[in-house]
């Protein structure tokens, strides 16, 4: 799925969402500098393999959280993981890097990719910002509407606590 049909899916399915166009970004810092609604809402996305390239992770955090794959593994029992390929990425997600994103599982036609997110997006307000699969905007909508999108095209979700990665 495309920007457009990303927007066409989520009227299709009446869920609320904002949009804010912006320049291409391609990291944290880039974003940071653009005016939004929601910064402190901001999703940070790491797409990321286990050593064995069995096994893929999309991890979403706030931007502002730094996470240690070492201390993710201990604490969700997996392999030893690293970034995984730009090629990885494209096959599975059909996206480039800078444009990651949670609704890019909705390209993954093999549901292969687990996915895991900061808890902290589902508190306060529940409002997450991530790219429509495409690092021109940012749309905020619902954790939980995206969470239902991800659940409803078979792709495993696991909620956890960022803020305590590190430890």
């Amino acid at each position: 799925m495309n920007k457009q049909e990303i927007y066409e899916l989520l009227r299709k399915k009446k869920i609320p969402f904002e949009i804010t166009e912006h320049e291409a970004v391609y990291n944290m810092e880039q974003l940071a500098k653009i005016d939004v609604p929601y910064p402190d809402r901001d999703a940070k996305n790491l797409f990321v393999r286990d050593d064995k390239k069995k096994n893929y992770y999309l991890i979403s955090v706030k931007a502002d959280v730094r996470v240690d794959l070492k201390g993710f593994r201990k604490k969700n029992g997996t392999r030893p993981l690293t970034f995984a390929s730009e090629d990885d990425l494209q096959k599975m997600t059909s996206l480039s890097p800078g444009s990651v994103s949670p609704l890019g599982l909705l390209n993954d036609v093999e549901r292969k990719i687990i996915f895991f997110i900061d808890k902290s997006f589902t508190e306060g307000n529940g409002i997450i910002g991530v790219h429509p699969n495409d690092n021109t905007a940012t749309i905020w909508l619902k954790t939980k509407d995206i969470l239902d999108l991800i659940s409803e095209h078979g792709n495993q979700i696991n909620i956890f606590s960022a803020e305590n990665e590190n430890d």
